[in-house]
């Protein structure tokens, strides 16, 4: 049987918290063997600062959901993610309507854009470490028909930028050069170093 590395909460080790209610984190997580044992979404005004770059406007607001949770959970160790989708200095929406999600693919169609995801984790110590991770996307040009059956599909909804790659909008990249997992919202090797940095223990590493 092929071995798998999994990182999971050990005997006397205390409990992960995701500061998220994203379900693709959760599944991300799933993915390599992590299992929250609580979620609890900050719930934070997400507005972008003045003047704030796309980056830190990313990292920041993982930061933040990050501290917000730890404040409500010590002793735990608490993960927070924020993914923005920018056009140059120009954030994307987390599209919430129909106008936002035609603005979004109008920008999109025939253009490359960075997706950036920031992690944030606070151990049970209260140490903060966090990661920007930026991937870099193309799409292609759309044309009406394509974009107006996306935007019948409802699959915009509540996503940065107005599309999640593993839906119908996989078919408008033309190249990712980046992190895959983290343009669905987690990535998973940056957030597994998070981790065990910290002191949440991987599978095997029981004294």
């Amino acid at each position: 049987m092929a071995q798998t590395t999994a990182v999971q909460m050990t005997a006397g080790q205390p409990a992960l918290v995701l500061a998220s209610a994203s379900p693709r984190r959760l599944d991300l997580l799933a993915q390599v063997g992590v299992t929250p044992d609580r979620v609890d979404p900050a719930d934070i005004d997400e507005s972008a600062l003045r003047d704030e770059t796309p980056r830190r406007h990313a990292l920041r607001l993982a930061q933040e959901k990050a501290r917000v949770v730890a404040a409500r959970s010590p002793g735990d160790f608490v993960l927070a993610a924020d993914t923005v989708v920018a056009v140059g200095r120009r954030i994307l929406p987390k599209a919430e309507t129909q106008a936002d999600v035609l603005y979004c693919l109008k920008l999109l169609s025939g253009r490359n854009h960075k997706v950036l995801t920031g992690v944030a984790l606070i151990g049970p110590d209260g140490r903060e470490a966090s990661r920007l991770v930026e991937t870099k996307v193309g799409f292609k040009r759309l044309s009406d028909a394509e974009r107006d059956a996306y935007v019948e599909s409802g699959q915009w909804q509540g996503k940065a930028g107005g599309y999640g790659v593993q839906g119908l909008a996989g078919g408008f990249i033309t190249e990712l050069q980046g992190s895959y997992p983290s343009v669905v919202g987690l990535p998973l090797y940056e957030t597994l170093n998070l981790l065990t940095g910290l002191g949440y223990r991987a599978q095997g590493d029981q004294a």
